[in-house]
């Protein structure tokens, strides 16, 4: 006969089996991403000039991180490196190299979770291909992992901010005509079946806005009218020793002329720009009214952030990829309504990044971080100021014209940026960065010996990434070559071998392409 304590401990084990598959230990996540807005583009980022009310809720329930960095500034990039938690040299995926191979989505956050017994959903600009193929092309419908997910809003390519011109959830055109409260919609949807599933559910909504063109939701215009915008400090600031050569040789200078060519053109730009994310706030006020509604706010987790910032005219640049702050830093909110008082309304310093997201998503489901992630769980750093013991991230850009494709190391005080590229026209460049005290990085201060210790420390911290890199990167789509592009001893003779193009010659290819 079966000893009463075992057997009372085996009925103990098979009960906590039994609450781990029906899912009530394990809390519901709702992870948003908007597309190109930059950390300042938000109320409580200290800028008093959009309207943010459900974001600057959020932060005030949550912690808000004040510096947190997509560790590759462009789209299809940076929204592989979330899904995997992967830097993009190990992921293989951007325009100009190449999809994102279905072996490594499948240790994405949202196949994992599945897998785990979560119910899944995913709504919105997906933006990268899933392919064994060499085309990087979002275009198609074979390419997106639409059987991946137990719900599926997904676009292509870009998709578009008129709902009725996005398949999955053109059944919300009449009511709302503009996707980004289409999306609101769908989410209730989601959330009610997830809900009728038994499932904890984890659901993705990634968001056309603010993203060109800037065509925001005419229900919105009362918000803005008639509204004159101040321009930071450095806007249109393009003289002196504080940019590189290469920063100003690719397309985010020589292009979107609309955001310096006038007074009128910025301040249309800057308020067609801010309206948009007004309709992404708006959602997000859907979404967090529908969880009340459907009785799961208590177990829901929120975390929201972008896909890469965005210069809006600082240093007179657009767009985004540089390591500049407007462009490569994004608003990161997480909000945990289980989380105690003394982890509500917090600031975050320590750097964090896109790469920590799929960490930190599979860390609050109670599973496993694969090892193949580069990222960090947030989690401890929520709880603590120093819960996390790295204090640098990385930063690459490996798309676009050889002329600004660089690696730099950012912590919460310094910012170190190589850029590798030499002709008869520019040399590679350093430039060194105190952002702690100048945020606008308005004084590069790379030959100032009183910095000389500062910058053989962040020299170092870079020759170890770069070391690093050297040892994952993938051999295929073309990303070997920032072996020796990114090596600060390579020189010109070296690299030339692996140049693909200035901007000049790029620009004369797409114009005979056409």
């Amino acid at each position: 006969m079966m000893n009463y304590s075992l057997k009372k401990g085996l009925i103990g084990l098979l009960i906590l089996f039994c609450v781990k598959l029906t899912g009530q230990d394990r809390p519901n996540i709702i992870f948003l991403l908007t597309d190109d807005q930059t950390a300042i583009a938000t109320g409580c980022y200290g800028n008093d000039q959009v309207v943010t009310p459900n974001m600057d809720q959020l932060a005030k329930e949550g912690v808000r991180f004040a510096n947190y960095y997509n560790t590759t500034s462009i789209c299809m990039a940076s929204r592989a490196i979330i899904m995997t938690g992967m830097y993009e040299y190990k992921t293989g995926c951007n325009f100009m190299h190449g999809p994102l191979k279905t072996e490594k989505f499948q240790k994405s956050y949202p196949v994992l979770l599945k897998e785990a017994g979560y119910f899944t959903g995913f709504a919105g600009k997906f933006g990268f291909a899933v392919s064994d193929g060499q085309s990087w092309d979002d275009k198609n419908w074979d390419v997106l992992p639409i059987d991946a997910f137990d719900k599926w809003g997904g676009g292509l390519g870009q998709t578009n901010y008129k709902t009725e011109k996005n398949k999955y959830i053109a059944q919300y055109a009449d009511k709302y005509p503009h996707s980004s409260r289409a999306y609101g919609a769908w989410a209730h949807d989601f959330i009610k079946d997830a809900k009728v599933s038994g499932k904890p559910f984890c659901m993705s909504i990634s968001f056309k806005a603010p993203h060109l063109p800037f065509t925001p939701d005419v229900y919105f215009d009362a918000v803005y009218k008639g509204k004159t915008y101040q321009k930071p400090d450095n806007y249109g600031v393009e003289d002196g020793e504080h940019l590189s050569p290469q920063a100003k040789s690719g397309r985010q200078y020589k292009e979107y002329d609309f955001w310096r060519e006038s007074e009128e053109s910025y301040q249309k730009a800057i308020r067609g720009y801010n309206q948009l994310i007004h309709g992404v706030d708006y959602a997000l006020g859907m979404i967090r009214k529908s969880l009340d509604e459907l009785g799961v706010a208590d177990n829901t987790i929120i975390i929201f952030t972008s896909d890469n910032g965005y210069s809006c005219g600082a240093h007179s640049l657009a767009g985004k990829v540089l390591p500049y702050e407007e462009a490569s830093k994004s608003p990161l909110i997480i909000y945990d309504p289980r989380a105690p008082k003394e982890q509500k309304g917090v600031v975050r310093e320590r750097v964090a990044g896109n790469i920590d997201m799929a960490p930190t998503i599979l860390s609050y489901a109670g599973e496993a971080i694969p090892d193949n992630m580069d990222g960090e769980n947030l989690i401890p750093l929520m709880k603590k100021k120093n819960g996390i013991k790295r204090k640098t991230i990385t930063l690459l850009n490996m798309w676009g014209n050889d002329e600004i494709q660089e690696m730099a190391i950012v912590s919460k005080e310094w910012k170190y940026i190589y850029w590798q590229y030499a002709d008869e026209r520019m040399k590679p460049t350093e430039e060194l960065f105190n952002v702690g005290k100048d945020r606008l990085e308005m004084k590069n201060v790379i030959n100032n010996p009183e910095y000389a210790a500062q910058l053989k420390k962040m020299r170092k911290r870079y020759d170890a990434d770069l070391k690093l890199l050297k040892k994952e990167v993938i051999d295929e789509h073309d990303y070997k070559k920032y072996s020796i592009l990114f090596d600060r001893s390579a020189n010109a003779v070296d690299k030339k071998p692996y140049l693909t193009g200035t901007y000049d010659e790029m620009k004369e290819a797409r114009k005979k392409a056409k």
